[in-house]
């Protein structure tokens, strides 16, 4: 069943078309990944999804609502973790999850809620003495307060150490665990990769491709490189069409069969005695195809 249906949209700013007849769907439960450079549309995909921001065209329905025209029934149903939330300093980590969570009519406990994002130990700090990164956690607490069916969690781990962006991601799993549909904007493709049922990039207010990480883009067909050092031969030798050379002496082969031309080439190898210095085999990353897909060099 899907929780969010867009058909068509479309936003204008003056003469700027910032979204430009996008589709998407979201089943319930699905972890989603926005993708895309700074300018693409997501915020602005993102904004009208929440209801804050007016639709030009198209039609959108969230949880079966028009999010324009909502009212407090949907905004009970959803939870929203901006990239900064606006949060009084002198109140304490549990005073603020209380003020927030006294909102809903359905709240989870708020010593959970401190536990689930690992602020145990600053319950009674105040909010001013925080770090970024104990801040940001804050704010996932702020935004899941209410027991929402529907999270967006823009860029929901900015300014996070890689062990608290890990203890982050435990919660979004622990999120879907529990039936919850997660709508999220990143700019880590590891984050991506790690979390999302499915991906959609955005460039140009156009989604240019969906699918999930392992097959977006083509990526589960797309070309092996196999890569070693070789000093003192010629690659004219090699049992290989697609090989090539650089400078430094290191070999590139593009390969469709990497498990047949691996064979091949440490079999011409080993007959030789050559050794494949480096040697290594990989397929092309989630932020290899992004790139592709965005146009290599964009600011991601």
């Amino acid at each position: 069943m899907a929780v969010i249906e867009v058909q068509g949209l479309v936003k204008h700013y003056g003469e700027v078309e910032a979204v430009c007849g996008v589709d998407l769907s979201i089943d319930a439960g699905e972890v989603f990944a926005l993708l895309g450079p700074n300018g693409a549309g997501k915020s602005t995909i993102v904004e009208i999804l929440e209801g804050h921001r007016a639709k030009t065209s198209g039609s959108v329905s969230v949880l079966g609502y028009d999010p324009a025209k909502a009212g407090r029934s949907y905004r009970e149903r959803i939870g929203i973790v901006l990239q900064e939330t606006a949060v009084e300093e002198q109140l304490t980590v549990k005073e603020a999850i209380d003020v927030y969570g006294s909102m809903y009519p359905k709240r989870r406990k708020t010593g959970e809620l401190i536990e689930l994002v690992g602020l145990g130990e600053k319950t009674d700090s105040r909010i001013k003495a925080l770090s970024g990164g104990q801040r940001r956690r804050l704010e996932l607490a702020l935004g899941i307060v209410g027991d929402p069916e529907l999270v967006f969690l823009d860029e929901p781990t900015t300014g996070f150490d890689p062990s608290a962006r890990r203890q982050a991601w435990s919660i979004v799993e622990n999120l879907t665990s529990l039936g919850k549909t997660v709508l999220l904007t990143a700019h880590y493709m590891d984050e991506a990769q790690y979390l999302a049922d499915r991906v959609a990039v955005i460039a140009k207010g156009q989604i240019v491709a969906e699918g999930t990480p392992d097959t977006l883009g083509g990526r589960e067909t797309a070309s092996t490189l196999i890569t070693f050092q070789m000093s003192g031969h010629s690659i004219e030798g090699l049992p290989s069409n697609e090989a090539t050379l650089s400078e430094n002496g290191r070999v590139t082969v593009r390969s469709m069969d990497p498990t047949g031309d691996l064979h091949r080439i440490t079999g011409w190898a080993i007959e030789r005695g050559v050794e494949l210095a480096g040697l290594s085999v990989t397929r092309p990353s989630l932020e290899d195809i992004y790139l592709e897909l965005i146009g290599e060099g964009t600011d991601a």
